[in-house]
């Protein structure tokens, strides 16, 4: 089905967000494992360009909306093991800045957040289900929520029509960035 086959009142989309992404693999390089790198690309990178080529048209023609593209701190800075995933959130993070001069004039702003770690179901897919692993990525601190990032999403929706948040890099209060975090 395409966004066409939606009735009239459907088609009327305030706010995307591009929240689709994951980490699959945590990797060197030399022996990272391609299908991982696909699951990648396709899902932070083709994911969030599909379903935005959808929408745009719509909120063009309405001349207002918002668009929410999820990126990360890994799209600030590179870490080990974290190649092509750091490389997907950057390119997220340029994608984002060219929307945003793309669409200057046209009603529709555009924001990217860009959390460090949130304890969601993300270090669970990054290590193939082993969920011990995924649990250990949060020992020693206290990370965000899939709540704390909703609200930061709610904030940036909600602000005055002539006001938007280019970019918002966010962590937790025991993360200063992708490589320093205060372990208790």
């Amino acid at each position: 089905q395409s966004i066409n086959s939606l009735e009239l009142d459907w088609k009327k989309i305030d706010v995307l967000v591009n929240n689709a992404g994951l980490a699959s693999g945590f990797d060197h390089i030399d022996s990272g494992n391609v299908d991982d790198w696909d699951k990648m690309i396709d899902t932070n990178l083709k994911g969030l360009l599909y379903v935005s080529k959808c929408v745009i048209p719509l909120m063009i023609a309405r001349e207002e909306g918002h668009i929410i593209n999820i990126g990360s701190t890994a799209g600030k800075e590179v870490y080990e093991r974290g190649n092509v995933y750091c490389a997907t959130k950057h390119a997220v993070d340029a994608i984002t800045k060219g929307m945003r001069i793309d669409l200057l004039g046209r009603g529709i702003k555009v924001t990217q957040i860009s959390p460090g770690a949130a304890e969601t179901e993300f270090s669970e897919v990054r290590f193939h289900g082993d969920k011990a692993r995924a649990k250990a990525a949060y020992n020693g601190y206290e990370p965000m929520t899939a709540e704390d990032v909703a609200s930061l999403i709610y904030y940036s929706t909600t602000l005055p029509p002539n006001l938007c948040i280019n970019d918002l890099v966010v962590t937790s209060i025991s993360q200063a960035n992708s490589f320093y975090t205060n372990l208790t």
